[in-house]
């Protein structure tokens, strides 16, 4: 682990938890406000964001190589069990959404959110898969790829918001959510159950895995590790 550059990857995420804190509140108001499950669902989903940028904080707080790894390892376990969470809030969203054929209200409040971070999130997930390629976090990596669903979350209900309002399309925000349901159960349940295997394991910024968000089996990824 290059520690000239940890100051980078705290700095990421404690901007990570700081936004999403600032995110989660104005989206449950506006979700409350507006009678909008989406919205409060959006808003509960920052919070797993925060706990797992906390976890990563924690990971990477100690010198201590061997600790350090335990450290990755109970980060992993938890960034898995946030997932798994997600995915269970995202079923409830949508299935409650099409059982009562109502899609996201309109909310110009949460529509302005949505936007927000539909710009920010994935510019903040790359820069962390970046750091994390350059530092050989592992942990970061997974973390970021939860900033990543949580960016097409964010997709997901500017569309519902936007289309809801405009043309009456109730049913594409549940629609859209539901396809992020088996990545999510799948990266959550490896995470949970421990399956990452970190001998040898490289955290990778190239072309051939786009840049960090699927797993790279390039051989110049072979060779870092």
């Amino acid at each position: 682990m290059d520690a000239r550059h940890l100051g980078p990857a705290k700095l990421l995420l404690i901007a990570t938890a700081l936004y999403n804190v600032g995110e989660g509140i104005i989206a449950i108001w506006s979700g409350v406000a507006a009678g909008s499950l989406a919205l409060i669902a959006f808003g509960a989903d920052s919070y797993l964001e925060v706990a797992a940028a906390s976890a990563v904080l924690w990971r990477i707080s100690t010198a201590d190589e061997e600790l350090g790894e335990r450290r990755e390892q109970r980060a992993m376990r938890l960034i898995g069990w946030t997932f798994l969470a997600l995915a269970a809030a995202v079923l409830y969203q949508a299935f409650a959404a099409i059982a009562g054929r109502e899609g996201a209200d309109e909310s110009l409040v949460g529509i302005g959110l949505a936007l927000a971070s539909v710009i920010v999130m994935p510019l903040v997930a790359l820069a962390k898969l970046r750091t994390a390629a350059t530092t050989k976090l592992v942990a970061l990596a997974a973390e970021a790829r939860e900033t990543l669903a949580c960016s097409y979350l964010s997709v997901s209900l500017l569309l519902g918001l936007v289309a809801n309002a405009i043309l009456g399309w109730w049913w594409l925000d549940p629609a859209t959510a539901l396809v992020l349901v088996p990545w999510l159960v799948r990266e959550g349940l490896e995470g949970a159950r421990g399956d990452v295997c970190f001998e040898g394991l490289t955290a990778c910024f190239c072309r051939s895995c786009f840049y960090g968000i699927r797993r790279c089996q390039a051989a110049c990824c072979s060779a870092a590790g």
